[in-house]
């Protein structure tokens, strides 16, 4: 499976997804063709939902920055659980963003088409602009919902 451009589907109400060719990069070079969602809510403006269905019933969910994620298109990002980097364009001139996530059950390292998660990542930024994530959070009813948990 080549790594394939992310399909789009955005809708009026807030939201942008995309389905996403990932290879997942197993031990001795063995690659595993995975097919994960993509998903930008402005309910959650700073960051990128990948849902991966794992085969167990229910997905698996990373929830990433869409900052770094963006800036993982032109150098490596991120520490701890969640690193991203691109790769030098191949023979065939795609470029490649290697995804590495990590503890607690060990990591797993991605392939995806940069091309597709810049696709993806563009009507997100047309959606919210950079800088002004925090102009869709209504903190006061995120505080009350805090509240009425405890």
């Amino acid at each position: 499976m080549s790594l394939g451009v992310a399909e789009m589907s955005s809708s009026n109400r807030g939201t942008v997804s995309a389905g996403q060719d990932l290879r997942l990069v197993g031990p001795d070079g063995v690659i595993v063709a995975l097919r994960v969602g993509l998903h930008y809510s402005t309910k959650d403006p700073y960051a990128v939902k990948m849902t991966f269905d794992a085969g167990t019933g229910e997905p698996v969910e990373w929830a990433f920055s869409r900052d770094l994620l963006a800036a993982a298109l032109d150098s490596r990002q991120g520490i701890g659980d969640v690193r991203v980097w691109p790769s030098a364009p191949s023979a065939g001139g795609k470029k490649i963003l290697n995804i590495m996530l990590g503890p607690p059950g060990g990591w797993a390292r991605f392939e995806a088409s940069a091309a597709g998660i810049e696709a993806f990542l563009a009507p997100t930024f047309e959606l919210v602009p950079a800088g002004q994530e925090s102009d869709c959070l209504d903190l006061d009813a995120e505080l009350a919902e805090l509240l009425s948990q405890a």
